[in-house]
């Protein structure tokens, strides 16, 4: 049996009639930028996540340089975030200037580990930017208890955990912004680059939206050297889209990640640690192997297998070449370092079969 890492497939043959037309609606309208798709999409997704704005972008990792722009965040600034992420999320911080102070993850939770963000603080520390990483929401009532003693801004980056919940609660609404990404493999994704940040404060969200739109309040009358990230009618036609169903395919996830906790068997692979707090949507569904040369082997064994999988993220943000300038060495983030030596994300896609869940434990178990 052949078990890819993800296909859309079975997503958009299910939407196959909603999204052509919505690719219908925007091409009879012909207006594809900042036009009704994007109003819609926007007022919808604040609506789902809970928030009372919604700013579309071009990708996440705007979303998230944008929102630290919109807190004045730049050179001689420090953003706190963890080590073991995607680097967009890094990038975000050095686009607008500032420095990124990589904190340690917990390897049960491969999130930011809350209890190593203060001896990180200096009085340069601008923004505390956790990161809800495959899904998983992080622990974020230390993380605001922190921020606001200190009197320090919090970004959400929420790329992969659309819908996840801490403690009853979406994630997105806890700091003073969040980042949104739609890439099309995310549980809500577009059919291009996409993304959005969110906010509960209006001048946040207005100058966020100026700075997308070349830092223009009105047009052609520019308050802010801004940047050209916008989110385009046709992706946000199919955003609403997919936006309808994304409960259901939240939920789907979750039955799925269910079936691998019952049927994943051996005993040297360390499952998924969900914290009592937590609500995830799975967007990536990563298990732990003994050590480094187990995880290449059983990764090389699945692949013979013809079962998909990837490695999230094999070189952590501080042993990356483009940040070497950070002045970080191996060994400072063991939890960081320790995830990615071990760990292997499994497939994960809304439409799965029972079947092919059960191929993959299986093999898993005979390996």
């Amino acid at each position: 049996m052949k078990v890819p890492f993800v296909s859309f497939i079975p997503l958009e043959q299910e939407l196959n009639n909603e999204l052509h037309e919505a690719f219908e609606r925007v091409l009879s309208s012909s207006w594809y930028i900042e036009g009704e798709e994007d109003k819609r999409f926007e007022q919808s997704f604040a609506g789902y996540i809970g928030t009372k704005y919604c700013i579309g972008c071009g990708n996440g990792l705007d979303a998230l340089m944008l929102a630290l722009k919109a807190f004045g965040t730049g050179k001689g600034d420090e953003v706190i975030l963890p080590a073991n992420t995607f680097i967009a999320t890094a990038l975000a911080v050095t686009y607008v200037g500032a420095r990124p102070v990589l904190t340690d993850a917990d390897p049960q939770t491969f999130n930011i580990d809350p209890n190593l963000i203060e001896q990180s603080i200096t009085d340069r520390t601008k923004v505390i930017m956790p990161v809800h990483l495959y899904g998983q929401p992080c622990d974020m009532d230390p993380i605001m208890d922190i921020a606001h003693r200190h009197g320090i801004r919090v970004i959400e980056d929420c790329a992969q955990a659309h819908g996840a919940e801490y403690k009853g609660r979406r994630v997105g609404t806890f700091g003073d912004a969040s980042g949104f990404s739609f890439y099309p493999g995310k549980n809500l994704g577009a059919l291009g680059d996409a993304g959005a940040a969110v906010t509960d404060d209006e001048e946040t969200a207005a100058k966020i939206r100026a700075l997308g739109n070349y830092g223009s309040d009105i047009k052609y009358h520019h308050i802010y050297q801004g940047h050209n990230s916008r989110l385009d009618e046709l992706q946000a036609a199919f955003l609403s889209a997919k936006l309808t169903i994304l409960d259901r395919v939240n939920e789907e996830r979750r039955r799925l990640a269910d079936k691998y906790n019952e049927l994943i068997t051996n005993p040297d692979i360390v499952l998924p640690f969900v914290p009592d707090y937590a609500e995830p949507v799975w967007h990536v569904f990563g298990i732990r192997c003994p050590d480094q040369g187990y995880r290449n082997d059983l990764e090389s064994y699945l692949k013979e297998k013809e079962i998909g999988t990837n490695k999230h993220y094999p070189i952590p943000i501080h042993l990356q070449d483009c940040y070497r300038d950070l002045r970080y060495k191996s060994g400072d983030f063991p939890g960081a370092e320790l995830i990615a030596k071990t760990e292997l994300s499994l497939p994960m896609y809304y439409g799965m079969s029972d079947e092919q869940i059960g191929y993959v434990a299986d093999t898993l178990n005979s390996f």
